[in-house]
């Protein structure tokens, strides 16, 4: 009986407790004061509308996608194509539509919780390094300069990448595949099941550290510019862009272009030899990595991938895919930011890029 009454009144303390806290919830909603509830309803609604914007933006570009990273593995004996228009014929060609979108399902697998921790971790580290710059400086009015918003921007993306690495690296391997493949990846699961099977679970983050450093100038810089960009439009409001401190959707568009051409520029060097790392210990290769016969070229790291590459194939090769990664970058980059804040002035977040 003991043990029933304190059953009973657990429960009737959970009751009690539950009653109170939503009667609390709906008090501070009363007096315009955001209850707990409210915060992670905002918070979920950020994340949604980070990954809408990922999925769009890169669904949007996957041939050009693709072709990119056909173009930064493809093996110097082993020459198909040169150009973008060449290449994505090509594709065409011998896969049909199908191959020109090849490997988007995995891109948007990991795209999407990718972009919506990016967005969200943005979000928080700008709040977070305001705080303590004001704390510091002592001036509750301060805003995040470029470089701050740099850090924050470069933290975010590393969260991000770091989370979400493994099924970028098989997402390489499935993008560079083809029917002709001597080993088939059927889907990114078991593509990781595989690669960690057969490699080890290292593997998975071949290629991790250049991606690290590439974070830095890509990430950092898309959301420094971006965002200085519309404060400097809003602020000084230049041909009349600004409406009611808004900016129109196509001005929008074209400081993400901005933004997203400068950050692919300075990283892509690195992006390249991320590529080539993850290709490395692949066994069941296709020929464009191979060769056709030749032996695929074998890195010990980041510093000896970056050597071999100019020394067999010169400087030019650490720039190979740069045409169709830049005609890419650009929608994809000012799509995303875009698609991002219209998605949560739909979902009504009160919580902005630009707060």
């Amino acid at each position: 009986m003991a043990s029933e009454d304190v059953v009973g009144k657990s429960r009737g303390d959970t009751a009690v407790t539950t009653i109170v806290n939503l009667a609390e919830e709906a008090k501070l909603a009363r007096e315009g004061v955001k209850g707990p509830g409210h915060q992670v309803l905002t918070i979920c609604k950020s994340l949604v509308a980070g990954g809408v914007a990922g999925g769009v933006s890169r669904t949007a570009v996957a041939p050009l996608e693709r072709l990119k990273i056909l173009l930064q593995v493809q093996n110097p004996h082993s020459i198909k194509y040169n150009g973008t228009v060449q290449g994505l014929k090509y594709i065409w060609r011998t896969e049909g539509l199908r191959g020109l979108f090849k490997g988007n399902g995995t891109n948007c697998a990991r795209i999407v919780p990718n972009s919506a921790v990016k967005f969200f971790s943005y979000e928080q580290a700008s709040k977070g390094i305001l705080w303590l710059y004001r704390r510091q400086t002592g001036d509750e009015d301060a805003q995040l300069s470029p470089v701050l918003r740099l850090g924050a921007g470069a933290c975010a993306g590393i969260i991000a990448m770091s989370a979400t690495y493994p099924m970028d690296m098989v997402r390489g391997r499935i993008t560079v595949q083809t029917e002709k493949s001597p080993y088939q990846y059927r889907g990114m699961f078991h593509a990781l099941g595989t690669v960690y099977r057969e490699e080890g679970f290292r593997a998975l983050y071949r290629g991790w550290l250049p991606s690290v450093i590439g974070v830095v100038p890509y990430v950092g810089l898309n959301f420094a510019v971006y965002e200085s960009l519309k404060d400097w439009l809003l602020q000084t409001n230049p041909f009349g862009l600004a409406n009611d401190n808004e900016l129109h959707v196509v001005t929008r568009l074209g400081c993400g272009a901005v933004a997203g051409t400068i950050g692919q520029t300075v990283a892509y060097p690195l992006d390249v030899i991320r590529r080539r790392m993850q290709m490395v210990g692949w066994n069941h290769a296709d020929s464009i990595v191979t060769g056709q016969g030749k032996e695929a070229l074998q890195y010990n790291g980041m510093i000896d991938a970056f050597r071999k590459t100019v020394r067999y194939e010169g400087v030019g090769a650490l720039y190979k895919g740069l045409v169709p990664n830049s005609v890419k970058v650009v929608p994809s980059i000012a799509i995303a930011f875009v698609t991002y804040e219209v998605v949560k002035d739909v979902l009504g977040v009160e919580m902005r890029i630009s707060d």
